[in-house]
């Protein structure tokens, strides 16, 4: 497995893999797969362009293929830059059970370590998204609070857990 930064030229195969995360699991993130299918390339470019505080993490498989997305965002704010947050995390099906999700968090951390004067990360997950939870909580996040009704999709609401990891 390959784990590295996503650069403007990974835009085609990052957003195909986005799409099928809004697709297959719709209750798990904020935006829709019928915002994003309108996007365009240099949206998408422009999106997960790299810079100092903001980066997508992309892990590939022994074929070249994108099969793992995670972002990482820093608060910009001066009394906030202290944070970082954690969002669109998404594993392909038909590698979940495999470490992916571990490995795209382990380096997002590490990268998140070296990042000058960040002390933590924080994440939301759907409350009854256990797999996800138990990754996040064995990499040492912990929930300090819940967000009821923080989604809502197709009429359902999603309770989301607030979670923290201190670095």
């Amino acid at each position: 497995m390959n784990i590295r930064i996503l650069t403007e030229s990974d835009a085609v195969t990052f957003q195909e893999l986005r799409l099928k995360a809004l697709k297959m699991n719709p209750e798990a993130f904020g935006s829709t797969f019928e915002r994003e299918v309108e996007f365009t390339e240099q949206m998408v470019q422009e999106r997960i362009r790299p810079s100092k505080d903001n980066f997508v993490l992309g892990a590939f498989d022994k074929q070249n293929l994108l099969v793992g997305i995670v972002t990482f965002m820093r608060e910009t704010s001066l009394k906030t830059a202290h944070k970082g947050n954690i969002y669109g995390m998404f594993v392909a099906p038909e590698t979940r059970g495999m470490g992916v999700g571990k490995l795209l968090l382990e380096e997002l951390i590490r990268k998140a370590k070296n990042s000058n004067g960040l002390e933590q990360l924080n994440l939301t997950v759907v409350s009854n998204n256990v797999a996800a939870k138990k990754l996040y909580t064995s990499l040492g996040f912990d929930v300090y609070g819940v967000e009821r009704n923080a989604l809502k999709d197709n009429g359902e609401y999603f309770d989301e857990d607030l979670m923290v990891l201190f670095i």
